[in-house]
């Protein structure tokens, strides 16, 4: 199964609250919107300030404060700000990572999936994700490859 990380998933709830109203909000107020904890809270709002999603500010009113609006954020740009580049495999970000990397053609093929789920992912903004679906979107089924 494909999954991403914890501090992926709550970066997005954090970015998601962030943006309801556009405050400065501590990261002990973010951690208690989200209900996450505070040492947590503290690591994803760094990782995502050093990659410019958030802006920080110092003091006695100091906090977090999105960077840009919500529809102009991605989840890859979340996702990536945590995680690293988005890749299925080590060898579809860059050369020399595998120990098979010599004997095995499937390197531009993963290229090519990764390339896929970046654009997929690039093409849902935070502002999407605000918003729950209503119903599934036609044609969307996930299934398991084990399943009956």
């Amino acid at each position: 199964m494909l999954r991403i990380s914890k501090m992926t998933d709550y970066a997005i709830l954090l970015m998601v609250e962030l943006n309801r109203d556009g405050e400065t909000l501590s990261a002990h107020a973010l951690a208690d919107r989200v209900h996450v904890e505070v040492p947590t809270a503290s690591k994803v709002l760094k990782l995502l300030a050093g990659a410019r999603l958030l802006k920080s500010y110092r003091g006695a009113n100091g906090g977090y404060r999105v960077a840009r609006p919500a529809a102009d954020v991605s989840v890859a740009e979340v996702i990536a700000a945590i995680e690293g580049p988005i890749a299925m495999t080590e060898c579809s970000v860059e050369s020399g990572l595998c120990h098979q990397e010599d004997s095995c053609d499937l390197r531009s093929n993963w290229q090519r999936i990764s390339l896929a789920v970046a654009r997929a992912l690039s093409n849902v903004s935070l502002a999407e994700m605000s918003a729950p679906l209503k119903s599934t979107p036609p044609g969307l089924r996930i299934a398991t490859l084990n399943s009956a």
